[in-house]
């Protein structure tokens, strides 16, 4: 079960493998019950193992999965007592993990309580490396991926035992990925912050609907924005807004009811946008007086479908059912921005997935002018991958000559095409490309409702802010090509109507530079049930990758594709979301 020499070579990283049972699922609430770790030198070889129980100093939680009881937990140590062991095993390693965020996340936050510095530069997630390589697998869980590496299995749910399995997993994905030169998906740590995009008056979601501009009196669920100097404090007159029902926003749209300005000449960014929009402009005076007798406005609640009891419905039908290239994979290499997004688009057009990076999924590899450019062609001939010429696709017959090798159950979607997501639990909506060295790319959420507009700031989710309050939208980074937006379609408020799906690029590049960005979506752990290759033109440097949103009852997602040359900053305040300047 070792690492060959050759995949050593290409990986020169020390390990250490590390599992917790937790109290919950967040890691600002709950705690660490248990925690394993064991560490593995650049040749696979396993050097120390470690593990103990804990007492949180708290309920443990849900104890039918873990079976850590009060009883088991109490005499346990606590985190602090054995910070500085953990902290070992750590020090100058990739820290590998299934889910690697949610371990992080929590080792972090019990480290910064104990006051030491969790020692970890690189993170290693082995579900976002599975899923890079894409192993024949229904889902990605770790008794799954055990069962296809040939891994002996452990007790599950121990902290122990899903790390020894996990250190097998590692190492079988590590040869796996050698064979596909495929560059290991490390997150740097800590996650980069920003504050370009701060939460500036935190206050609770609106239950009202929004009744639109306003005429001679204030409604409930108007939307309310204040600008320049005030002669009552700002904080205080936003909280008798809020607590007079209405919606009081960081920024100005054409869906602002009233702005509320002293000077009514100030040239402030909200009052130019208001006179732009023709949003009514009062002074501080008058909007005191009309707060002493708001009206009525209509509940969310009865505006907004909620959506159905999760259902054992399959997943979706594929939206290509039949069409010569159903079942195959093919990853394009080579051309021009705008020929491969052509060879992308026809791959879909005749039934097939268009990949972006190269795994063991694909198919067939595409060639077009440039491809032996390309670093992953040695690779590529050594593998049992079809090589195919322009003429496959371009050529004078309509369709490609050979028949699809498999089936898929996977949902294969073109730019604007729409799937049902069943059920309402867990979705996880993820974006991929090929490398960058240049620039950065930065997936983005925003839930909005039926204006296309936060009801807070904190609707914006983005990596200086990768999780909402209530938890419902949840940014994890898997490595530096590949981001995930998780929605809890069951708990999202009913005020949510859609959650948009974006992605910008940091820096001076275009979407044109990066190619294609691939989506996929999939509830929990299974497999996805639906994905798409999405091309910007060339000189977008915003893309609107996807859109989750109610339509009758139940969730659906819509493949966008839709790419802006302005910034994520233009976008985010086209949302509501106020941007410092």
């Amino acid at each position: 079960m070792f690492v060959t020499a050759a995949a050593a070579d290409l990986y020169p990283h020390e390990w250490a493998v590390v599992d917790v049972e937790t109290s919950g699922l967040r890691a600002s609430q709950h705690r660490i019950l248990s925690v394993a770790a064991i560490t593995i030198d650049r040749q696979g070889r396993e050097h120390k193992e470690f593990s103990t129980l804990l007492d949180p100093g708290c309920d443990p939680g849900p104890v039918h999965i873990h079976g850590l009881t009060s009883e088991r937990l109490r005499g346990a140590p606590r985190f602090e007592q054995i910070a500085a062991r953990v902290a070992a095993l750590l020090e100058g390693r990739v820290m590998v993990a299934h889910n690697a965020q949610f371990d992080y996340d929590f080792l972090a936050r019990e480290f910064a309580a104990a006051g030491i510095r969790i020692p970890v530069e690189q993170r290693l997630c082995t579900v976002a490396l599975n899923r890079r390589i894409a192993p024949a697998t229904p889902d990605l869980k770790l008794g799954t991926l055990v069962d296809h590496y040939g891994v002996a299995p452990q007790p599950a749910h121990t902290a122990l035992g899903d790390t020894r399995m996990l250190a097998g997993v590692l190492r079988a994905s590590l040869r796996s990925a050698a064979l596909l030169a495929m560059p290991l998906p490390l997150v740097e740590c800590p996650p980069r912050q920003s504050s370009r995009y701060p939460v500036r008056v935190p206050k609770a979601r609106c239950a009202f609907s929004n009744p639109g501009p306003l005429n001679d009196r204030l409604v409930q669920g108007m939307k309310i924005a204040i600008t320049g100097e005030t002669q009552t404090p700002r904080l205080e007159l936003v909280a008798r807004a809020v607590a007079a029902g209405l919606n009081v926003m960081n920024n100005v749209s054409r869906h602002t009811s009233v702005l509320v300005a002293n000077d009514a000449a100030t040239d402030t960014l909200k009052a130019d946008k208001a006179r732009e929009a023709g949003v009514p402009v009062i002074d501080e005076d008058t909007f005191v007086r009309l707060l002493h007798q708001v009206q009525p406005g209509q509940p969310v609640q009865d505006k907004a479908p909620r959506v159905p009891a999760p259902r054992t419905a399959p997943a979706p039908a594929p939206t290509k059912l039949s069409g010569p290239l159903a079942g195959h994979r093919v990853l394009v290499l080579g051309g021009s921005h705008e020929r491969a997004a052509s060879a992308r688009e026809k791959i879909v057009e005749f039934g097939g997935a268009a990949s972006v990076n190269l795994s063991k999924s694909v198919t067939d590899v595409l060639l077009l002018d440039g491809a032996d450019q390309d670093r992953r062609m040695d690779r590529i001939r050594t593998l049992d991958v079809a090589l195919r010429t322009s003429e496959w696709l371009f050529g004078p017959k309509t369709t490609p000559a050979q028949p699809a090798p498999t089936a898929t159950a996977c949902a294969i979607l073109a730019r604007g095409h729409v799937t049902d997501l069943p059920g309402s639990g867990r979705w996880t909506i993820s974006a991929s490309w090929a490398h960058q060295s240049t620039c950065d790319v930065d997936v983005v959420a925003f839930a909005v409702d039926t204006d296309q507009q936060v009801a807070t700031d904190d609707d914006f989710v983005f990596y200086g802010a990768p999780e909402s309050p209530d938890g419902t939208i949840a940014l994890s980074t898997n490595g530096p090509a590949e981001q995930a937006v998780t929605l809890d379609l069951a708990a999202l408020p009913a005020a949510v109507h859609k959650v948009v799906i974006a992605a910008s690029i940091d820096g001076p590049a275009t979407f044109g530079d990066v190619g294609a960005i691939e989506i996929t979506a999939a509830s929990g752990s299974m497999a996805p049930a639906a994905e798409a290759a999405l091309d910007a033109a060339t000189t977008e440097r915003t893309l609107i990758l996807a859109e989750v949103y109610r339509r009758e009852g139940t969730w659906r997602l819509r493949a966008v594709g839709q790419g802006y040359d302005h910034g994520l900053a233009e976008l985010a305040r086209g949302h509501g979301v106020d941007v410092a300047d």
